[in-house]
């Protein structure tokens, strides 16, 4: 596939900056894929598309404040960093680092005089990290670090979006991007999913570079997908095994990880911690995903790769126009959809 046939055209003033105060408020575009027929909802309605026996699969990774200002200790001149993940021990991490044009082995970085950072290594244009700080990174980072919002909402970071930019039910520490098809999730209509009879299962997978990285091949299948981490516990599998009705995914993220823990021999999702660097796009045969929930996605992103993928490309595209047409907000804070 073309890296051109993953792009549109969207007013900027569908792009959504914030969140909804009420979030289960979100629209809602369904799409069921055998007829192509599209509808619009609201995000509560959610509710009549799940039936009793399914499994509703969330994403529990929780965003931590990975974007941090700082100084060049070479000039003193300014410097932004985006600390990715921890990189073979626990002071050695991968970051990207703004100016990025000039950099070399070597540079030395002040963060607030927290941490000091000195680079390494340079692994395609990603920063390898050695830090020097005392007490704990994680404690340091929410005391001097700020929502890595991302890049396309361009304003300071307001006391409110450490809580925006989260799940409700996100608790294990990792991610530089929220799986933000859980937005529109709220305890009150967690509590009526179950209710009717729908079990809900947590897994975990980090959201990092891997999932934002831009394509830059004219044909998606060279894109080199970054590795992840995602984990799914045993409780959690033998749900997902034994599902009597349909497995829905709640986000991209949580669709990746399930198909990369799918094991052909056995036909099961196995359970444990692991890496994945699956990149889905057309032509990828779903083994486990029946359903999914999900947002409005960037152009030439690997997750609308992904979302063509699961129902096509020229209904995707269709569900896309009408949404732009019906004023959907779009991106991390914006609408959802539901695709089965």
């Amino acid at each position: 596939m073309k890296l051109q046939e993953l792009d549109y055209k969207l007013p900027s003033s569908l792009i959504a900056y914030e969140s909804l105060k009420k979030r289960s408020h979100s629209k809602l575009l369904t799409i069921k894929k055998e007829s192509g027929k599209i509808k619009h909802e609201m995000f509560i309605d959610i509710l009549d598309y799940l039936n009793p026996g399914d499994v509703l699969i969330l994403n529990d990774t929780k965003v931590f404040p990975a974007r941090l200002e700082g100084v060049d200790i070479a000039n003193n001149s300014k410097v932004e960093a985006l600390f990715l993940e921890k990189f073979i021990s626990p002071n050695i991490w991968k970051s990207l680092i703004k100016p990025g044009k000039k950099l070399k082995i070597g540079n030395m970085f002040n963060f607030n005089n927290k941490i000091f950072a000195k680079i390494i290594e340079i692994i395609d244009k990603v920063a390898i990290l050695e830090l020097k700080y005392e007490g704990k990174i994680l404690e340091i980072l929410e005391q001097i670090g700020k929502v890595p919002l991302p890049p396309y909402i361009k304003r300071e970071e307001r006391e409110e979006d450490r809580i925006a930019y989260q799940t409700i039910y996100a608790r294990e520490v990792g991610s530089i991007a929220a799986p933000t098809a859980g937005f529109h999730f709220t305890e009150e209509l967690i509590k009526m999913i179950e209710k009717k009879g729908i079990s809900i299962v947590f897994i975990t997978l980090h959201v990092g570079w891997g999932t934002f990285k831009p394509i830059r091949s004219k044909n998606i299948e060279d894109h080199d997908m970054q590795s992840e981490n995602y984990q799914i516990n045993e409780e959690a599998a033998e749900v997902i095994n034994k599902c009597k009705g349909r497995v829905v995914a709640v986000g991209t993220t949580v669709t990746r990880a399930l198909e990369s823990a799918y094991c052909e021999e056995v036909k099961e999702v196995l359970s444990g911690k692991r890496n994945t660097n699956i990149f889905i796009y057309p032509g990828y045969r779903f083994k486990v995903v029946d359903a999914v929930i999900t947002n409005f996605h960037l152009p030439k992103s690997t997750i609308l790769a992904l979302v063509y993928a699961f129902a096509g490309k020229q209904l995707i595209q269709n569900a896309y126009q009408e949404a732009i047409e019906k004023e959907y907000r779009f991106y991390s804070f914006g609408d959802a959809m539901y695709i089965y």
